[in-house]
């Protein structure tokens, strides 16, 4: 696995504005996010984690400084060429899931692919083979409506590694969770985390998911107050500390051809 920050962020500012008064969020960050670790962003409401996420996730800007994701200086993209990028390197999931509701599980999954012009053989196999991972194969043709909390936020997932991302950013993936189904999601989300070695990072307020983490980064008022880092010896999750409800019991290799 390459060495190279998965994201690298060099006295990055960022502001905005509310009518004439112009609100300063991040203020200074040098942060690097290590490729194939699971990072979690602590913070109270207004520190600033949203805004760090959007940063790396190419969705904002920033006012100054360098933002490198996935060894490519992003600063200077137009927004049509940011947009081909985040589609390509970064995967998404979110507290609301953002489901499509007319489409079943398996088609929410095969969206991206569809928009990236993916032949349909190859389509039909990362699909089933994603749902088979996040143990939803019997699911697949169930909408979000007919489908649980837990159940469509692993559709969320799968859909989030379907186009085989270099990063997964997620806002407070389990705060509209309960805390047996929240935990569940994070063990799952950790195991293809450490199988398919993405680099996952998060805000949370979950304590389950801070403990997961393999790095604490600690915000307040738009400064990084601390960076907590686990030993390489300590990083590896043990597979059969992942299982849980309706999850697979073995590893499934999704993104196999």
């Amino acid at each position: 696995m390459s060495q190279e920050p998965v994201a690298l962020l060099s006295d990055v500012f960022k502001s905005y504005r509310l009518d004439t008064v112009e609100v300063p969020v991040l203020q200074g960050i040098n942060l690097l996010i290590r490729p194939g670790h699971f990072t979690v962003l602590l913070g109270p409401s207004g520190s600033g984690k949203t805004t760090l996420l959007n940063l790396v996730g190419c969705i904002d800007r920033a006012d100054h400084g360098n933002v490198v994701v996935a060894g490519r200086s992003v600063n200077d993209l137009s927004d049509d060429e940011l947009a081909d990028f985040r589609a390509t390197n970064i995967g998404f999931i979110f507290q609301n899931f953002n489901l499509l509701p007319v489409l079943t599980a398996y088609e929410n999954i095969e969206y991206p692919l569809v928009l990236a012009g993916m032949e349909a053989s190859r389509r039909r196999r990362r699909v089933s083979r994603l749902l088979e991972a996040v143990g939803l194969s019997d699911r697949a043709d169930n909408r979000p409506g007919q489908l649980s909390g837990g159940q469509r936020q692993r559709v969320a997932i799968a859909r989030a590694l379907a186009h085989k991302p270099k990063l997964v950013i997620a806002d407070e993936p389990t705060a509209n969770l309960d805390s047996k189904t929240g935990a569940a999601i994070i063990r799952l989300m950790r195991r293809m985390q450490a199988r398919y070695k993405i680099s996952f990072i998060f805000s949370s307020h979950d304590r389950s998911l801070m403990n997961a983490a393999d790095d604490l980064i600690s915000l307040r008022d738009g400064v990084i107050q601390s960076i907590r880092r686990k030993s390489a010896a300590l990083d590896a999750p043990s597979v059969e500390d992942a299982d849980d409800d309706n999850g697979p019991t073995e590893p499934v290799d999704a993104w196999s051809e």
